[in-house]
């Protein structure tokens, strides 16, 4: 996440960690199975993190900042080019793997936060479920493609929220806008 994945070498990390590249080599073919374990890895992690978030009893609305910090926790030490691009760039294959597990995961994840949210009374009853969870998901991947957003330090992380904030209000009553509101404010209060 630090360097980038294209960038760092087999080398680099062998100096980092202080071992040779032949104990890497003991557990990794080479630089694309690490690259593939790592990401997998990181992607088991954040589910872990996600599902912990939902068993704290936020509301839906609250709930989203909260996973949204997550993410921003992760990728806090990224480099100025978005960590998928460069994983969509560099390693195809494993970036397609990802990217499938991502958008079960995520619908899944989307799909229960909105019939919370109805249930809650902060989202509309008579919303798609289906269509507004992929909305959202093609809105988040359009953050990370580098075609389309360019990136300096903090860019991923505001355009996330901006993105939460236009899924949000799409989808929310009265009610769930006032607490959008609440978590708008305390979001630029840190």
């Amino acid at each position: 996440m630090k360097f980038g994945f294209k960038s760092f070498t087999m080398d680099d990390i062998a100096n980092d960690l202080g071992i040779s590249k032949k104990t890497i080599y003991k557990y990794f073919n080479n630089k694309h199975d690490l690259v593939s374990q790592t990401v997998t890895h990181l992607h088991e992690d954040c589910l872990c993190k996600i599902d912990q978030v939902c068993q704290l009893g936020f509301n839906a609305i609250e709930e989203n900042f909260e996973v949204k910090k997550i993410f921003k926790e992760m990728f806090q030490a990224s480099t100025d080019e978005s960590p998928m691009y460069q994983l969509e760039k560099y390693y195809p294959m494993v970036f397609e793997k990802v990217m499938k597990k991502e958008f079960i995961m995520f619908q899944e994840c989307i799909t229960t936060n909105i019939e919370k949210g109805i249930g809650e009374g902060l989202y509309r009853k008579e919303l798609d479920i289906s269509v507004a969870t992929r909305f959202y998901f093609a809105l988040i991947m359009a953050i990370h493609d580098g075609e389309l957003f360019t990136y300096d330090k903090n860019t991923i992380n505001k355009l996330e929220i901006n993105a939460l904030e236009f899924h949000t209000r799409a989808i929310a009553t009265p009610k769930g806008i006032e607490e959008l509101e609440k978590q708008l404010k305390n979001i630029n209060a840190y």
